[in-house]
C-alpha cells in the first residue's frame, strides 16, 4: 500500500448498488429528475459507487457548455444567474446549476441555499438547480462541483451554470473549470474595480457591471474598460451592463456567453482541463493530509531546516512528496 492510499480517508458508504448503476444512468439520460439528484449526491459526496458511475457517463460528456459566474459579495450573482436562466428558458434551451456556498462549521453542507433565490427554476423541468458546499476550498469551488458538472452534462442539459461562493479575492479555480467565464462587479461596493485586485480581470470571458440602475454604475463599467484598455489581453473581452432584477442588458449577456463558448475549443480540451483540476487537488488534500497526520519527526525536521535558511519551502515540499 502506497503513502496515498494509506493517507486517503475511505469513501463514505453508498446506498446506490453497482448493478444499478446502467439503470440510474439510462433514467438520468431520460431526464428523470430524481436519476439526476441520485447521481449528483453520490458524485457530491465521492461515494464508493462514484468511480464506477463516472465511467458510466463518459460516453455521454461533451454536450453541456459550462458558464462560470463569479465576482465579490454583494454584485447580485444569484439575481442574474436567476435572469439567464430566465432568457434561456425562453429560447427552450435546458439548464443546470450548480450553486456553490460557504460551508456549514457544523454540518459542512452549504448554508446560503442560492437555489431560494432563483425562482426562474420553479416548477421547470428544463432546470435543476444543486447547491454544494465550499468545503473550505479557497479557490471558490471544491472537486464536488467538477464531478456534478460531469452528471448535468450526461442528463443532456444545454448550459451548466456554475456560481461561486463569492469570497472575492480567491476564486481563480473557476478558470480552470469553466468554458466561460463571467465576472460580476456592481457599483457601491466600496471598490469599483474589484476584479482588478482579485486578479479576476485576467481570467474573464466577460464582465459585467450588474445593478446598472443604480448611481455609479456607468463610471464602474468605464472603470473596467479603462483598466482593459491598458493591459495586454489576449483576446477582446466584452463589457457589459446589466439590471438582473428587470432583465434589462441579460440578452446582451446570453447573446455575449453564446459567442465565447463557441470558441472555447473542443469539448475533450475542456474536459480534460477540469481532470487536471482534479488532480492537482487531490494531489493537494494528500499532502495537506501527509502533514496533519504526521506523528513523528518528520516535518517538524523539514520545518526546522525551512525556518534556519538551510532549505527553501520548494525544496522541503520536494523532500516531503519523495518520501
Amino acid at each position: 500500500m502506497d503513502d496515498a492510499t494509506r493517507t486517503a480517508p475511505p469513501p463514505p458508504r453508498s446506498t446506490l448498488k453497482l448493478e444499478a448503476i446502467p439503470d440510474l444512468v439510462q433514467r438520468l439520460r431520460a431526464g428523470e429528475r430524481r436519476a439526476i439528484a441520485a447521481a449528483v449526491t453520490e458524485l457530491e459526496k465521492l461515494s464508493a459507487s462514484a468511480p464506477p458511475l463516472l465511467e458510466a457517463l463518459q460516453p455521454y460528456l461533451g454536450h453541456a457548455l459550462v458558464v462560470g459566474f463569479t465576482g465579490p459579495p454583494g454584485a447580485g450573482k444569484s439575481t442574474l444567474v436567476n435572469a439567464v436562466i430566465a432568457h434561456v428558458r425562453a429560447q427552450g434551451r435546458t439548464v443546470g446549476v450548480i450553486a456553490v456556498d460557504p460551508s456549514s462549521p457544523i454540518s459542512g453542507g452549504a448554508i446560503l441555499g442560492d437555489r431560494i433565490r432563483m425562482t426562474a427554476a420553479l416548477d421547470d423541468d428544463g432546470v435543476f438547480v444543486r447547491s454544494l458546499a465550499s468545503r473550505g476550498y479557497l479557490g471558490g469551488l471544491s472537486p464536488a462541483a467538477v464531478r456534478v458538472i460531469d452528471a448535468l452534462d450526461a442528463a443532456g442539459f444545454d448550459l451548466v451554470l456554475l456560481e461561486t461562493v463569492g469570497t472575492g479575492q480567491s476564486e481563480m479555480d473557476v478558470a480552470e473549470v469553466a468554458d466561460v467565464r463571467v465576472v460580476i462587479s456592481a457599483p457601491g461596493l466600496g471598490d469599483d474595480i474589484q476584479a482588478m485586485k482579485s486578479g479576476l480581470l485576467e481570467i474573464a470571458d466577460i464582465l459585467v457591471v450588474n445593478k446598472g440602475d443604480r448611481e455609479g454604475a456607468e463610471l464602474t463599467l468605464q472603470q473596467l474598460l479603462g483598466a482593459l484598455s491598458i493591459r495586454s489581453m489576449r483576446k477582446h473581452i466584452p463589457a457589459l451592463k446589466t439590471t438582473a432584477t428587470t432583465g434589462e442588458g441579460v440578452p446582451e449577456l446570453v447573446t455575449a456567453i453564446r459567442d465565447a463558448g463557441a470558441g472555447g475549443g473542443e469539448a475533450m480540451a475542456r474536459r480534460r482541463r477540469r481532470a487536471r483540476y482534479l488532480i492537482a487537488r487531490a494531489a493537494a488534500d494528500i499532502v495537506a493530509r501527509r502533514v496533519k497526520e504526521d506523528s513523528g519527526h518528520e516535518i517538524d525536521g523539514l520545518a526546522d531546516e525551512v525556518l534556519s535558511g538551510r532549505v527553501s519551502p520548494d525544496v522541503a515540499a520536494r523532500k516531503l512528496l519523495s518520501r
